[in-house]
């Protein structure tokens, strides 16, 4: 066996490298196959398993060809019913034992999430007016380095939905692809990732 077989298939350099100059290591995308924290005890259960008043919220992950995000893993964070966060930051006394107050779980093969939650309250902002009801959702995927984070609002929340100051902050023709359907077991939202259309269906996401 001679030691051309093992010499390299593309250009080589051997040599002292002490003094050579290198830059900053190419970045990588978290894919093809994405585990970063998946495991999470409670799964989509953001409320105890049969907890009364307890709803259905789905989430359909759709990528820039209108594809089914299969690997997606989709995470939501919310205030209980009476708009109190399960969360350091927050000192009222959290009145709902069940509650968790976060979700975490992977599409499906349609790209979907079912969790189990309620309904939030409306959200205080400290210069004395409400955030709507809403979910906080985050998606993480493959080719992304980052989470997308936007929002999931709800259909029968017209009244707050109209002065809440996130939504406001939204051109109007954008609002909408935040607003649930409502479903028979509760609601449902399309998050489309992206679309080379400005005023296409890609959702409206946000920079924390």
């Amino acid at each position: 066996m001679s030691d051309t077989e093992f010499a390299p298939r593309y250009p080589a350099s051997t040599g002292d490298f002490t003094a050579a100059e290198f830059g900053p290591t190419p970045s990588q995308t978290v894919g093809p196959f994405l585990h970063i924290g998946l495991p999470w005890p409670d799964g989509p259960e953001v409320i105890a398993p049969g907890t009364e008043g307890s709803i259905a919220v789905t989430v359909t992950v759709i990528d820039g060809e209108r594809n089914p995000v299969a690997d997606a893993l989709i995470e939501v964070w919310q205030a209980n019913r009476d708009g109190v966060f399960e969360h350091p930051d927050d000192p009222r006394p959290q009145t709902d034992p069940a509650f968790r107050g976060f979700g975490r779980c992977p599409a499906d093969a349609t790209g979907t999430v079912r969790f189990t939650t309620v309904k939030p309250g409306a959200v205080a902002v400290g210069d004395g007016s409400d955030q709507a009801p809403h979910l906080n959702v985050s998606i993480f995927a493959r080719g992304m380095l980052n989470r997308s984070i936007t929002r999931l609002y709800f259909p029968d929340e017209q009244a707050a939905n109209a002065t809440d100051p996130v939504l406001a902050a939204l051109p109007d023709n954008q609002r909408h692809k935040l607003i649930a359907a409502a479903t028979p077991a509760g609601y449902h939202l399309d998050i489309v990732l992206q679309d080379a259309d400005p005023d296409g269906a890609e959702t409206p996401f946000f920079y924390l």
